[in-house]
Formats: C-alpha cells, sequence, structure tokens
C-alpha cells in the first residue's frame, strides 16, 4: 500500500490561542512513504492558489505550502526549529515550538508556539481530520 495515493475529504482547523478558528475543508490525497505520512492538498485563496503538503513521521512533523503563499513549517516535540514564510514584499523567518503531534490513521494533531520575524504571533492548534472519499 506505499506511495498509492489515497483520495480523501480532508478538514483542515486552525485556531489561534483558543480565541480564532479557521475551518477549511478540502478534496486532497493521503499516502505513506516509509515511516512517514503524507497529506496533499490544495486550496483557493484571493492571493491565487495554494499547494499544501503536510508530512507527518514519529515526534517531527513538515507543513510545505507553495504556490501563492511560500511557506516551510517545520516540527518536532519540545524544540523550536526554523522555518520560512514568504510574501511578495519580503521573506520572514518563523519559529515553532511543538507541544504535541500525534497522528492516526485519520486525524493529524500539532499543537504548537509559532514566531514570526522574532514576534510571537501565539499558540496554534492545527487539528487535520481525513477519511477516504467514497466514489
Amino acid at each position: 500500500m506505499d506511495n498509492a495515493e489515497i483520495p480523501m475529504k480532508i478538514k483542515v482547523k486552525t485556531t489561534i490561542d483558543r480565541k480564532e478558528s479557521f475551518e477549511l475543508q478540502v478534496f486532497g490525497q493521503y499516502f505513506k512513504k516509509g515511516e512517514a505520512t503524507f497529506l496533499k492538498y490544495e486550496e483557493v485563496q484571493e492571493e491565487g492558489t495554494v499547494r499544501t503538503i503536510v508530512k507527518v513521521s514519529g515526534n517531527e512533523a513538515l507543513i510545505l505550502r507553495g504556490g501563492a503563499v511560500k511557506m516551510r513549517l517545520p516540527f518536532e516535540l519540545n524544540r523550536t526549529l526554523r522555518g520560512s514564510y514568504e510574501m511578495p514584499f519580503g521573506t520572514f523567518e518563523t519559529l515553532t515550538l511543538a507541544k504535541r503531534i500525534e497522528h492516526t490513521e485519520e486525524r493529524i494533531d500539532i499543537l504548537y508556539d509559532f514566531a514570526m520575524h522574532g514576534e510571537h504571533a501565539g499558540t496554534y492548534h492545527l487539528e487535520i481530520t481525513f477519511q477516504e472519499e467514497r466514489k
């Protein structure tokens, strides 16, 4: 079953500081490569299409976004890691400190402190649920 892409219905919920939350429902693909689990999906924003890949393996995760928004957010449990967020007017360094990384066959849950350009931007809770798309 390795490398076979399975069509998925994906729900992405981001909560910032337990106050603000954003939800997105998209269709994408799920696949495994070695020990890692991958989710791929696209979202259409005002600026254009954003392609997202979420990779999770053990106590590490990585979110890569390309297209209208370019971002690289690496996560490792209890470690501060540098990433980047590219905008039309420049690239900002990001810092993530993962407090929780959990994943199952239908859910990815990441709780992390996020800072951009040296400023603490909040505690983010990213919850991605997914299930096979039935034809």
